[in-house]
């Protein structure tokens, strides 16, 4: 096992992580890090995990175990994300018949209405927060309209899924005071959301809420812990994850105009654009997983119950499959990033998630002219696994 010098979960990596990554997935692409995990930078090592039903989440004792990676609250129901199949199976197809891409497309006009809303104002103010004004309350505004969260409970709402998003670190950087503020969190969403399915229950909707509720499988249907774990799971995943994609590729073209003017030069490309944002500085950094059974991986020995971290950020940047990987490239071919994960794991919110940011970044390449930093520094929030600029003050004009 090589020598390594250097965390790469280190803090002081936050805002420019990747020649660690890359330092890493060169001297020691399988690594049993001093905590026990075993720590994955290969791409073709990541996506085999992802792959194969030997790597899951195991039993819920053990995502209870504070040793842990990470876990759940003790009191509630594990949102199936953590969960394997079968259980994961039946409660995913349960949740695909309400959330499908037939409903998101219907938030199209309504999405592009918002953001243009938002991006004019902030040309309007001539400097800006990208991420406190749009990037922030887009995505948290969406999916509250999907979910159907009347809007004088949002602010609310989006106060508990960013405490939630930080609490998806793992254990072992989390203060008593954070995990205890984290658990109140998804207590609090737990309460919230069960009364809005009792109010649905009572009085109907046309929302996403609605049809969960009534989804059907078989005669299956979610139960009530599963109903609740499953709007918190698709509130913060679908808000804190886009904000970050937004901030990220707004940064990532602001870093590189020569990007910044192909897109305005050539819309066109705005699909593969988001594509490469989402390879290039990926939300959401890590992923993990639990092995089932005794295995050995790339040459390595691997025991069951150990824990495996894919570092997706490391992987999307991996030379044996993206040329020139460390370049912005917003006309790329064939992006296979795993930035949405992938298996049965794979992102059930990723249409919402490139409609949104299709949009944002059409907005932002046809009404935006000149656009720079405010600041000489971009600061990074306090955050590992989901990771993006804590703000991202620009001046900018309308083009």
């Amino acid at each position: 096992m090589a020598e390594i010098d250097f965390d790469p979960f280190d803090p002081a990596h936050r805002a420019d992580p990747y020649p660690y990554y890359s330092r890493l997935r060169e001297t020691a692409p399988v690594w049993r890090s001093p905590r026990g995990a075993w720590v994955l930078t290969r791409f073709r090592d990541c996506t085999e995990v992802l792959r194969d039903a030997r790597f899951g989440h195991g039993s819920r004792q053990r995502l209870l175990d504070k040793s842990n990676w990470r876990r759940p609250a003790p009191s509630q129901a594990m949102p199936f994300i953590l969960l394997d199949p079968p259980e994961h199976t039946r409660q995913r197809s349960l949740v695909n018949r309400a959330f499908t891409p037939r409903r998101v497309q219907r938030l199209s006009p309504w999405i592009k209405r918002l953001v243009d809303s938002m991006v004019d104002e902030a040309i309007e103010k001539g400097e800006a927060d990208l991420v406190e004004s749009c990037f922030h309350p887009l995505p948290a505004t969406v999916i509250s309209e999907l979910l159907g969260v009347p809007s004088q409970d949002r602010e609310l709402v989006r106060g508990w899924s960013r405490v939630i998003a930080r609490g998806v670190d793992p254990d072992y950087q989390r203060t008593s005071d954070e995990k205890r503020e984290r658990d109140e969190a998804l207590a609090a969403f737990d309460g919230y959301f069960r009364e809005l399915v009792a109010e649905r229950r009572r009085e109907g909707g046309d929302d996403l809420l609605t049809e969960l509720i009534a989804a059907r499988d078989n005669g299956s249907a979610l139960s009530e812990g599963e109903l609740l774990a499953t709007c918190t799971m698709i509130y913060v995943a679908g808000h804190e994850t886009t904000t970050d994609l937004l901030s990220n590729g707004t940064l990532a073209l602001m870093r590189n105009p020569g990007e910044l003017k192909r897109l305005r030069d050539d819309p066109r490309l705005l699909d593969s654009g988001v594509e490469e944002f989402l390879r290039y500085d990926p939300p959401t950094q890590l992923t993990r997983r639990t092995v089932l059974a005794d295995l050995e991986l790339a040459g390595h020995d691997i025991a069951r119950g150990d824990q495996v971290v894919l570092v997706r950020g490391a992987a999307n940047r991996d030379p044996e499959v993206f040329d020139d990987p460390d370049r912005l490239d917003v006309g790329r071919p064939a992006n296979r990033h795993i930035a949405f994960d992938g298996g049965v794991h794979f992102c059930l919110g990723a249409g919402l998630a490139r409609l949104e940011a299709r949009l944002a970044f059409e907005s932002l390449v046809t009404k935006v002219g000149d656009i720079e930093l405010a600041t000489d520094a971009v600061p990074y929030k306090d955050n590992l696994t989901i990771r993006g600029p804590k703000e991202l003050t620009v001046r900018l004009t309308a083009r």
